[in-house]
């Protein structure tokens, strides 16, 4: 489908006033806190713009929104924050950061306001102005299915509208009688199918004839704090079993890249690693294998096509406070999306490198091809135009 039979599809669906789009622009309120929302948000713009394409879009967002002309009232990292114990640190300039933006959207009504994840910032907002009588749509579902089920009635309260990614999301809220709609992801949509790892190396400089492990301690800077130690040791280990390994470290910003060299020179100084900024995706298509942080990553790791071992390590507060509980027997989404142990999890004190290890060698040296299998499965099922059914989502309820 051309762009321009897209751009028509989504205008037969679009909000009207007597058989014609509105004259005045409109405005979108947007949050987001990570750079995974960023992804969703530049998205759905794209997506909004081709319809009304001078519409204004405020709040916060991240670089991909800003370059598509996002008004950004905060930086994005205000929010990048995860944890009880991180969030007490910073809860002054979250409700500072949060009460500027409920005075800003009240008092310059958008036509609808969407926060992007981060539900605990968002959704609190989300209920301010939803109770000033704005229109709010919360894209991405909390993980209410895994824990903490009585939340739905606090999302009930703060949206006219959740946008869930995956498709089991929309059934439980179907159970309360919440508005739900399943747009699929929009990870789905722009990864192939295939991946060529070749092609890939080449355009990084990688090596074309060696084994190599993408080591990806995070995006944020508590959990990349807390993974690079485990990580860097556990590389130094297969090294000295495989001498010919290469190993890559794609970072998702300069900051975070500043971070993890920091780290790596007291942990690891002689371990040769190659750190690429800003190309996390093409690093996972070069690689053999992926020791990786839990995450929106992991789905994207899925889709790609690689083996992975994914870790995770919460602040030791924040695990204890919540460890009883979280119900569900998987913590990542390639487990919770086919409902079996598809690919191997270490949580907290089970990140170590006498678990890491043997994993990771079992998939850099063993065959994979029934995994792929799998994952195609996923891909498949989540490749739905996502950006564009989220637009019309939004412009659906903005007509009602």
């Amino acid at each position: 489908m051309t762009k321009t039979v897209e751009n028509q599809a989504i205008l037969q669906t679009s909000p009207t006033v007597n058989g014609l789009i509105p004259q005045q622009p409109p405005v979108f309120g947007l949050v987001v806190g990570e750079h995974s929302g960023d992804t969703l948000g530049a998205g759905l713009m794209s997506s909004l713009m081709s319809v009304y394409p001078n519409a204004k879009f405020i709040g916060i967002g991240g670089p991909k929104m800003q370059a598509l002309g996002f008004d950004s009232l905060f930086d994005m990292e205000e929010l990048s924050v995860m944890g009880i114990f991180e969030v007490l640190g910073r809860l002054k300039r979250l409700f500072h950061v949060k009460d500027c933006l409920a005075t800003e959207f009240i008092n310059n009504r958008p036509d609808v306001f969407i926060g992007i994840d981060a539900p605990d910032f968002n959704l609190r907002l989300e209920r301010q102005l939803k109770k000033a009588g704005i229109k709010t749509v919360h894209y991405v579902s909390p993980s209410v299915w895994a824990w903490r089920e009585k939340r739905i009635f606090t999302i009930e309260a703060a949206t006219d509208m959740v946008l869930s990614l995956l498709p089991f999301e929309k059934d439980f809220y179907d159970k309360y009688e919440v508005p739900c709609t399943f747009v699929g992801h929009p990870l789905a949509d722009d990864i192939p199918f295939y991946s060529d790892k070749g092609e890939a190396r080449q355009a990084l400089g990688l090596p074309l004839d060696k084994k190599i492990l993408a080591l990806m301690p995070g995006s944020r800077g508590g959990e990349l704090s807390r993974l690079t130690e485990p990580f860097l040791l556990s590389a130094v280990q297969l090294l000295a079993q495989d001498p010919q390994l290469h190993f890559v470290v794609p970072m998702i910003s300069d900051k975070r890249t500043d971070q993890f060299s920091q780290l790596k020179e007291k942990i690891a100084p002689n371990l040769a690693v190659t750190i690429i900024t800003n190309k996390t995706q093409q690093v996972m298509a070069a690689s053999d294998c992926l020791l990786m942080a839990s995450g929106t990553v992991t789905l994207e790791a899925a889709l790609v096509k690689r083996p992975m071992v994914i870790c995770y390590k919460f602040n030791a507060f924040t695990y204890h406070m919540f460890k009883g509980l979280v119900k569900l027997e998987w913590f990542s989404l390639p487990n919770l999306l086919t409902q079996k142990a598809l690919v191997p999890e270490l949580l907290q004190g089970k990140v170590s490198v006498d678990n890491i290890v043997p994993l990771v060698k079992e998939r850099l040296y063993q065959d994979q091809t029934s995994l792929e299998d799998e994952y195609m499965k996923i891909h498949l099922a989540l490749k739905q135009n996502a950006s564009q059914e989220a637009a019309k989502a939004v412009m659906d309820l903005m007509s009602k």
